[in-house]
Order: structure tokens, then sequence, then C-alpha cells
């Protein structure tokens, strides 16, 4: 874990983006396609804790970044050269562009200064998606990786930052997938060898800068 001094410096909100990653309602709402990840991001507190980070970021001037997992009414463009792309096909509950599915879910706020970049491919959200120049035109060095789940979308989020050239931060409490043992295997023996691993509190800590005209993160 790195100190206070060292998270406060790579979490510096002039250079920080903070990323939810598939916190839609179709994914980890109370209507999701896959609810046991949903459960598991819920019953984990995961989920309350990336709200307790966006709400966070926006106090302290974090840029705030959704990406959000979408597919065509007709399918045209998605994936369908991998087991996992043909078995969501089938799912009762579809992330159809438009519809509540892909709406961010509650309890995570959406301010009007936030991103929300969709895609409707591929299993990364920097991937073939606007997200990587969004970050370098925003003078983004460190990149925030929260959501789900740690079995795909967050280790293909995090390998994508750091292969092209940002330092990634993971709060561990703030990832799920499923089983539930498995984002603490993934952060122990992967995430941890290529990104800064933190919790949500350190990260909260961090943005904490008391002051007659500055509100604290809470």
């Amino acid at each position: 874990m790195p100190s206070h001094e060292q998270l406060r410096e790579l979490l510096d909100p002039a250079t920080t983006v903070l990323m939810t990653v598939e916190c839609q309602q179709g994914v980890v709402g109370t209507e999701s396609a896959l609810p046991e990840l949903a459960a598991e991001a819920r019953s984990s507190g995961c989920l309350a804790n990336v709200a307790r980070l966006v709400s966070a970021a926006h106090l302290a001037g974090v840029q705030v970044l959704h990406a959000v997992a979408e597919r065509r009414p007709d399918g045209r463009g998605a994936n369908r050269n991998a087991r996992l792309f043909r078995a969501a096909g089938r799912l009762p509950v579809q992330q159809l562009a438009g519809t509540r599915a892909v709406r961010v879910a509650p309890p995570i706020e959406v301010a009007d200064e936030d991103f929300v970049v969709r895609r409707l491919h591929g299993l990364s959200p920097l991937a073939g998606t606007d997200v990587d120049p969004l970050l370098r035109n925003l003078g983004c060095r460190t990149l925030l990786v929260t959501g789900v789940s740690a079995n795909v979308a967050i280790p293909n989020a995090v390998f994508d930052a750091v292969n092209l050239g940002y330092t990634a931060v993971v709060p561990s409490d703030a990832i799920a997938g499923v089983p539930s043992d498995y984002a603490p295997a993934m952060i122990r023996n992967t995430l941890a060898l290529v990104a800064t691993i933190a919790t949500t509190e350190d990260v909260l800590g961090s943005w904490k800068r008391p002051g007659p005209d500055r509100p604290q993160a809470t």
C-alpha cells in the first residue's frame, strides 16, 4: 500500500480521472442481466463505495468518466467471437442503447460535468473507444478504476491504461467479481503487479483538503 503522501500526490485532482466501469442498471441494478454479479456488487459494498468515490470526486474537482457497455437492437457492430458475447446475446435483459439497462445505476450520481462513454464492442472501456483521447485532452496521468467486473472488464481496463502510459489505481473495495473470492485473488495475483492498490478510505483521505474555501470530500 502506498503512503498517504504518495497517494495524495498520485491522485492529484488536476491530473486524475475516476472511471466507473459498467456500473449500469442492466449489470449491477435490481433488474440485472447478471444477478449474481449484481448481488455481489451490492453485498460486498462495491457499488456503495463507487458512489462515495464519485461524490467525493465531484467535491474535490476530480473528473469523473462513466464507461457503459451497450449494443444496438439489431446487434450490428457487436462482437460474436467469444463465448461470453454469444451468451450475453441470450440473456433476458439486454444492454440496448437508449434503454434503462444502460443508465448509470443508483446510488451513483452522474453530474453535468461527467463524461459518459458508451461502447458497442469489445471487452475494454479503453480499447477502440473515446476514453483515451478524452483522458489525454484532460491532462490525465492517473486513472482510478472502479466498478465491475474483476473477471473481465476491470483487468482489461487496467492493462490498457498501463499500456497507454497511465498510472492505474484500483480501490480494492470498489471493484467486484464472481464468485466473491475472485476479486481479492485477481487483485493479489495480477492487478497488484501493474496497478497501485488502495482502499476507498485511502482515496477519500487523499482528497481531503480542509480549508475555509474548499469543502471536504467525505
